[in-house]
């Protein structure tokens, strides 16, 4: 079966949560993507989803610039899920009303079914089921033919229901967390609303991509932009087991790897892979670039800029070479890309980084994948652990761990307060439990006390998160003792800093890189 058969798409209303319900589909082994909410009619025909889901969002529906889909996609026979803004919208455009709710409900809250089956098949209503509320408005007439299917405390229609077409709406969030029964909802509007089949696998995925690529090449041959990191790895990986030697790997030294890292990754490369690499040193080259710039986009795009230049040199030696392979991954161009007419949050330097006028065209095997899926393919795919469980680094290395100028000087500060970071947190066992943990070089100076002298010197921040894929993370409550030892270190260790600071934020609001 053709992975992509079975689909649900998700229209984005600017939801924080639209990544998570995203995600929550695939855990069920169901193919999503996500589409902002102005895609046409006939792009959603043309798609044949098995199911569509309004995704939640800042506005209200009465709202003179309020985000509106096509009212048109409820004549298409498909079944729809709104949530919460989604499930208003539905309600407005199918001349219910909406209101502005007397009490808002944000945060965790009862629900009470009324009827137990479609989305709340197999519960009852006897039992309160916690679930996570976050709006103003609610639901005060449900359209004709709709029914309520639950309520809670301040929500009369806290669920509702056509009763004889596939629409169904909750003002509640099921892919969060404190939606106890969310993966069930969600279940149950996949499996027994949309009659979907499981088929969404990683050992599918790589019977379907190794055809497409094949497909895709012919004889031609191909390189790949590897970094080291788990993304490229699994995207070599992939591609060569597609078209084998046609494929040449290609390492970049942009002079913006941690210390030992590039003697580190040719070994294992040589040692536990089949892939033929090719090792260029480019520091000087991305350093003079670098010289004197200090906006972060301008960095991305220069690093990015780069790479390209570099890879269409060598692709001229190599001959025949008409296709360039990338690790990109879904969160890169969510993040890259703006779905609602806003600006985009940052330029991935292998999404928004690359020129117009590169010759080369690209293959992105793992564009609609996530981080824990592409670290589930490279197990498939035999990879060892080791290369798997790398924490992310990102492709513009330590230039978007600098704030302001890249200079030697600035770097050697970086790397050496960056071991440090990743001796104690290996030590301490923490480093595969958080997502990722740096060190950051502020551009900023403070003063001192050292043996008894005044300093003026450079100030480190510790950057710490736990995630499941990048698209929201948290600040990691590492133990007082470990960040002790880490700053203490620092401090006495790397000439130049005299203060380190530890980053509390979450995304959103914050990234998790710094730039």
């Amino acid at each position: 079966m053709d992975i992509h058969s079975e689909k649900i798409i998700i229209l984005d209303f600017g939801s924080q949560t639209t990544q998570l319900i995203a995600r929550r589909i695939r855990e069920q082994k169901v193919y999503s993507e996500i589409h902002p909410y102005t895609l046409p009619l006939e792009k959603i025909k043309e798609m044949k989803p098995k199911g569509i889901v309004l995704s939640g969002g800042p506005a209200s529906v009465y709202d003179d610039d309020a985000p509106l889909s096509d009212p048109a996609l409820f004549d298409l026979g498909i079944p729809v899920l709104g949530i919460c803004y989604g499930a208003q919208l539905m309600t407005h455009q199918l001349g219910g009303k909406v209101e502005r709710a007397v009490k808002r409900e944000f945060g965790k809250s009862d629900l009470e079914l009324v009827y137990t089956g479609g989305l709340f098949a197999g519960m009852d209503t006897e039992s309160r089921y916690q679930v996570w509320m976050s709006h103003g408005d609610r639901i005060e007439t449900a359209p004709k033919g709709f029914v309520a299917s639950a309520i809670s405390e301040h929500s009369p229609m806290a669920a509702i229901r056509h009763e004889e077409k596939h629409f169904v709406g909750v003002q509640f969030h099921p892919e969060v967390a404190h939606t106890l029964i969310g993966n069930d909802v969600l279940r149950n509007f996949i499996f027994g609303i949309c009659g979907c089949e499981p088929s969404w696998t990683m050992h599918s995925f790589i019977e379907s991509t190794v055809v497409a690529i094949q497909e895709k090449v012919g004889s031609d041959k191909v390189i790949c932009a590897l970094s080291g990191g788990v993304d490229s790895a699994v995207t070599a990986a992939l591609v060569h087991r597609a078209i084998g030697e046609q494929l040449t790997c290609i390492y970049v030294n942009n002079g913006l790897m941690r210390t030992g890292e590039t003697k580190s990754l040719m070994k294992f490369f040589q040692e536990k892979t089949h892939l033929k690499v090719i090792d260029i040193d480019a520091e000087e080259y991305f350093l003079g670039e670098l010289h004197s710039i200090v906006d972060p986009e301008e960095k991305r795009k220069l690093i990015g800029y780069g790479f390209i230049k570099i890879f269409e040199e060598e692709a001229k030696k190599l001959g025949d070479v008409n296709y360039l392979a990338q690790g990109t991954l879904y969160p890169d161009v969510i993040e890259s890309v703006s779905f609602r007419g806003t600006a985009p949050i940052k330029s991935h330097h292998n999404v928004g980084g690359l020129p117009d006028i590169m010759k080369l065209d690209l293959i992105e095997p793992l564009r609609e994948l996530f981080k824990d899926e592409v670290r589930e393919l490279g197990l498939e795919l035999g990879l060892p652990e080791e290369a798997i469980y790398r924490q992310p680094f990102p492709g513009p290395g330590l230039g978007i761990r600098i704030m302001g100028e890249v200079t030697k000087e600035r770097l050697h500060i970086l790397r050496q307060a960056d071991v440090i970071v990743l001796e104690e947190m290996k030590k301490s066992e923490y480093y595969r439990k958080v997502w990722q943990s740096f060190a950051v070089l502020l551009p900023i100076q403070t003063v001192g006390v050292m043996g008894d002298e005044r300093t003026y010197e450079h100030v480190v921040a510790l950057r710490s998160v736990d995630s499941v894929d990048a698209m929201t993370a948290d600040w990691s409550r590492l133990p007082y003792d470990l960040l002790g030892r880490i700053s203490n270190r620092i401090i006495n260790e790397v000439r130049g800093v005299n203060r380190v600071v530890f980053d509390i934020s979450s995304k959103p609001p914050s990234t998790i890189e710094w730039e």
